[in-house]
């Protein structure tokens, strides 16, 4: 039957290997778990080969969803048991993380400033509009070299005045935020049997992080590939391996404890002309998941992911045995920019 069926669940794991990460203190933003997909549609449209799934992390409702919700879960309620009363943070003019992080601070009473590279927009749209509506203020700044020094300033200024600003770095992918990931992998395992491989989009690094050590945590022998938007892959994989090293020391678990398991690939073939710039690929995804599966995909991030994930299948990369789950990271939003 064409469309997306939803893949019961399955039994739950009777342990929790991981009793520090149930003791992390973190926000209840999104409603959990999401659903998971099978893309029938799309399967056919490629002529058959794996089954290939999707998690809907773009179904978060809150603040328009996306995997920011998972990370500034965990990476807000830092901030609030700190006392702050202001978060700042940094991403492009359209940034779903910004948008995100707006948001919450909306949700819990904080003010929020985004420091945002580019140009101000003469008529705010999709995420810039959603920042003002969620009662950001935003700073520009001519590029992303000059986002953490603006960030540093502003909370140097801010607490001049009384306010106790915590800043969030870009995608709020520090070792804290990437467990709200791990949590994500605890979630699919009482889902779906564990699938071969995860294709996702990766850009600042923590979701991958969080998927490579849930599933080297949770015993799933589960590839993840991550594809970049922007970084090479050299760089992203660096970025991913100091933040999976964070996590251990986070969960207090011994150096080197997620350092063995499926491998974490990272694929750059998919950039075309750099960040935030449509390829064939990625225009030929998006209408392929939306005509099929009625499933929509952002130009920036999942576009090219799934464009990705077409390429391996037409390829032949996956046995026609295997299961593929494609991670939708959120950030639909953006078509309207």
């Amino acid at each position: 039957m064409r469309g997306a069926s939803r893949w019961r669940s399955v039994d739950a794991m009777s342990t929790d290997p991981i009793p520090t990460l149930a003791a992390v203190p973190a926000l209840s933003l999104g409603h959990y778990p999401t659903p998971v997909e099978e893309l029938c549609g799309l399967r056919a449209a490629l002529g058959g080969g794996p089954r290939i799934f999707v998690k809907r992390d773009d179904a978060i409702a809150f603040g328009f969803g996306g995997n920011k919700v998972r990370k500034l879960e965990l990476v807000a309620a830092r901030a609030l048991s700190e006392s702050a009363d202001t978060l700042i943070t940094a991403g492009g003019v359209q940034s779903n993380h910004a948008r995100v992080t707006a948001a919450v601070a909306a949700r819990h009473g904080m003010n929020c400033l985004i420091v945002a590279n580019g140009e101000p927009p003469e008529t705010p749209s999709a995420n810039a509009l959603l920042d003002r509506l969620f009662g950001a203020e935003v700073q520009y700044v001519a590029s992303r070299d000059e986002r953490s020094t603006a960030m540093a300033a502003a909370a140097v200024r801010l607490t001049a005045t009384g306010r106790r600003p915590h800043v969030i770095p870009v995608g709020a992918s520090t070792p804290l935020g990437a467990l709200g990931y791990v949590r994500a992998v605890a979630e699919l395992v009482d889902q779906m049997p564990a699938p071969d491989v995860i294709v996702h989009a990766s850009s600042s690094g923590g979701t991958q992080a969080g998927l490579v050590a849930g599933c080297r945590l949770y015993a799933l022998r589960t590839r993840v590939i991550g594809v970049s938007p922007d970084d090479s892959a050299e760089a992203l994989h660096r970025t991913v391996g100091a933040l999976i090293d964070g996590i251990e020391l986070t969960l207090r678990l011994a150096p080197g404890s997620l350092s063995a398991g499926p491998a974490s690939e990272v694929d750059d073939a998919f950039v075309g002309d750099g960040y935030g710039i449509p390829t064939e690929a990625s225009r030929e995804a998006i209408d392929l998941l939306a005509r099929r599966d009625a499933i929509l995909l952002d130009p920036t991030y999942t576009a090219k992911a799934m464009a990705a994930l077409v390429s391996y299948v037409r390829a032949g990369r996956f046995r026609d045995d295997q299961t593929v789950l494609f991670w939708h990271t959120g950030g639909q939003v953006n078509l309207f920019a």
